[in-house]
């Protein structure tokens, strides 16, 4: 980890590699990069790459995948779920290029406009990544909610929403959960990897509600925080 130390107060500063070029990359690097990290940005394409760091402006670069995940406190992965495996071969993530890294995965390996999962019966798409990128700290995590909601950054006028997390390693937790709150975001860790297929699967079942008409968010019952009898009376 190099994250840099501060002193009480001040925000903490980290470098943050970003591989992929579209539309959750722009939101999510736009927000880091406003929250005063240093968000460098690498994609197959380094044409689009040096294009979107020069909107994003914020000082954010636009290097080569191999030099976005050197010496970063974080990687975010923000490209399709069929584009994984090429981009982790490119960072040499089977030959441990990965090895130690907090690795944000938010992808949505699901049939468009339905919802089913692509993966294999059981199997989880953050599983599928740690397994080509042996030694990475995976965490799941910005799947739920599309680009546009990072874009405006923290607001004391809107609720904050909940960034439902899973990983295996506590401290990519905590980093994760510190970049969640720089967008606006509060992190809520749902447990470990063994439960991350349970976490795809709402994100299909949002995403099958969204695209059949349905507001996702009225078919989830409201339950006070301090309220722990959910589901325990009826």
């Amino acid at each position: 980890m190099t994250t840099r130390p501060t002193t009480t107060g001040e925000a903490r500063m980290m470098r943050i590699g970003i591989l992929g070029t579209g539309t959750l990359a722009a939101a999510l690097g736009r927000g880091w990069a406003r929250a005063g990290h240093e968000v460098a940005i690498g994609g197959r394409s380094q044409a689009k790459a040096e294009r979107l760091a020069e909107r994003l402006d914020h000082k954010v670069l636009a290097v080569a995948p191999r030099e976005a995940v050197t010496g970063r406190d974080a990687v975010l992965l923000a490209v399709s779920w069929d584009g994984v495996e090429e981009m982790l071969g490119m960072v040499g993530a089977s030959d441990g290029g990965l090895e130690g890294m907090p690795l944000i995965d938010p992808t949505n390996a699901v049939t468009h406009g339905v919802g089913t999962l692509l993966t294999e019966h059981g199997e989880a798409m953050a599983e599928r990544i740690a397994g080509l990128a042996p030694g990475a700290r995976v965490v799941k995590a910005f799947h739920l909610f599309p680009a546009d909601q990072w874009t405006s950054g923290p607001s004391g006028g809107q609720s904050r929403v909940t960034v439902a997390m899973c990983g295996d390693d506590a401290t990519a937790l905590h980093v994760v959960g510190e970049l969640v709150r720089d967008v606006g975001g509060v992190p809520a860790t749902l447990g470990t990897l063994d439960r991350v297929r349970q976490l795809e699967e709402v994100a299909g079942f949002v995403i099958g509600l969204a695209f059949a008409g349905f507001d996702p968010g009225s078919a989830v019952p409201h339950v006070p925080s301090n309220d722990r009898r959910a589901g325990s009376e009826g």
